[in-house]
């Protein structure tokens, strides 16, 4: 018989959550000399990235550019077979990918200073715990001080629940097949990422999206990139209008669906994916018996410190507001612990790089010429298409883009933005030039390697000056 878990009965810092922000923090924090224990149901952490998220959508991601580039080098050259996919192995090798680094976590873990409790923690007042192992076991735990990295879990139509017909993200992201059709409902990134990687697979991909637009928020030219491509691998993208009813049946699913000029059609798919948004984890915690407040979006309200109404109580990552990605969450992470160790720390950012991973990539950082309409704030931009950068061509690409935004009179770097292969790993300097205060001289005056993508920003910046 397996021994049952012991529960610590006090603590200087528990952390509530395993996810990127929560094992961020409690490393952090047992690095700074606390005595820190680490409540997560999992067994290794990792959270919804690691598991059920980022990681996983990326694998499949990677396994669709595989298959995508296969089809398209034949106008290189360069001729393959059509790829025969093995869905089962795919699905194996993503979870390889996703035990090899919670794993790790698992192992870092033991390696540190600090215990790990696998099960579910709730507050019973304001420096108690009531802790539930993952083997039943239960106990208080007094603390000195608690970090609420919780997280988030897919929103979902109301009235509608999940099942083997009518997936949320996690029950895309298990592949259990490729269905022979998908419709995806949602055109943000989730639901992009996820249907251009079922598109890629095999499935019949249509999107339906309420508003008028893919990716509501981001900018427009971005978009515009992403669309011309995505509009020859999906089979359709309704914009303009909204799902009435969804009928699962044993076929597959019947939706009832309503456009712009009120018109009802209704269309049947093998399979639905739901992606609408995500929720904070901040139900069934018991934060009122600790005097946390919460926002009426469920989201826990918090300082610079991200200190919550409980000065004992920190709240970080998905549960402490938007954006929800998992490098807020890092940053987050550092702040709250160091905190709670006593040092000085704010969490103060100028800019958060926000990274959809659709083939071409969208990435940008700060202001977007959309928001800067929106708030009336003078801006000038500059912006370069990349049919004619030698290192996009030598990739097989015409499409891609390049977006810079200053302020018209300091020059100062307010926003940056990319379209196309690699966007995701050019953005960092964006958000490093907005950091640091950066001028539009500053990018002209770097030297950029010669050839790549990243000299584009470079020569926007150049283009800024009439040169």
């Amino acid at each position: 018989m397996s021994e049952k878990t012991v529960i610590p009965h006090e603590a200087d810092l528990v952390v509530m959550g395993a996810g990127p922000g929560g094992y961020s923090a409690a490393f952090k924090a047992a690095s700074l000399g606390l005595n820190v224990t680490l409540i997560d149901p999992e067994a290794n952490p990792g959270g919804v990235c690691l598991y059920r998220g980022c990681i996983p959508s990326k694998a499949l991601l990677h396994v669709a550019k595989l298959v995508n580039e296969a089809a398209e080098s034949s106008e290189i050259g360069v001729t393959f077979a059509k790829p025969k996919l093995d869905i089962d192995r795919i699905r194996e090798w993503k979870g390889e990918v996703i035990g090899k680094l919670t794993g790790g976590l698992g192992q870092k873990v033991a390696r540190m200073n600090l215990t790990f409790v696998q099960g579910m923690a709730q507050f019973k007042d304001a420096d108690t715990l009531e802790v539930t192992a993952a083997d039943g076991t239960q106990g208080e735990m007094k603390f000195k001080q608690v970090i609420c990295a919780t997280g988030s879990r897919p929103t979902m139509l109301p009235g509608m629940q999940t099942s083997e017909r009518i997936l949320d993200s996690t029950g895309a992201l298990e592949l259990a097949d490729v269905p022979k059709s998908l419709l995806v409902v949602g055109g943000g990134y989730i639901g992009l990422e996820l249907g251009s990687a079922y598109a890629a697979l095999g499935s019949d991909v249509s999107v339906v999206e309420m508003t008028g637009a893919l990716l509501p928020g981001c900018d427009r030219d971005l978009v515009s990139q992403l669309k011309r491509r995505i509009d020859k691998q999906l089979s359709s993208i309704m914009l303009n209008t909204k799902v009435l009813e969804m009928k699962e049946q044993k076929s597959g699913v019947s939706v009832k669906l309503e456009d712009k000029k009120g018109e009802v059609t209704t269309q049947r798919f093998a399979k639905v994916l739901i992606s609408i948004g995500r929720r904070p984890n901040t139900e069934n915690l018991g934060l009122e018996n600790a005097g946390i407040q919460v926002t009426d979006n469920n989201f826990v309200v918090v300082d610079g410190q991200r200190r919550t109404t409980n000065p004992k109580v920190f709240a970080i990552g998905d549960i402490a507001g938007e954006p929800m990605l998992a490098h807020k969450a890092y940053a987050e992470a550092h702040v709250a612990a160091e905190a709670a160790a006593g040092l000085k720390a704010v969490y103060d950012p100028r800019a958060i790089p926000a990274v959809v991973f659709t083939d071409p990539e969208i990435a940008w950082c700060g202001l977007t010429e959309t928001e800067a309409r929106e708030r009336k704030i003078k801006v000038k931009t500059a912006k370069m298409p990349w049919r004619g950068v030698g290192r996009n061509l030598t990739l097989g690409r015409e499409d891609g883009l390049t977006k810079l935004i200053i302020d018209p009179e300091t020059e100062r770097v307010l926003g940056v933005a990319f379209a196309g292969p690699g966007a995701g790993e050019l953005i960092a300097e964006g958000v490093l030039a907005i950091e640091m205060a950066a001028v539009a001289e500053d990018l002209r005056k770097t030297i950029h390697p010669h050839p790549t993508l990243s000299e584009t920003l470079y020569e926007v910046a150049e283009s800024l000056f009439g040169e």
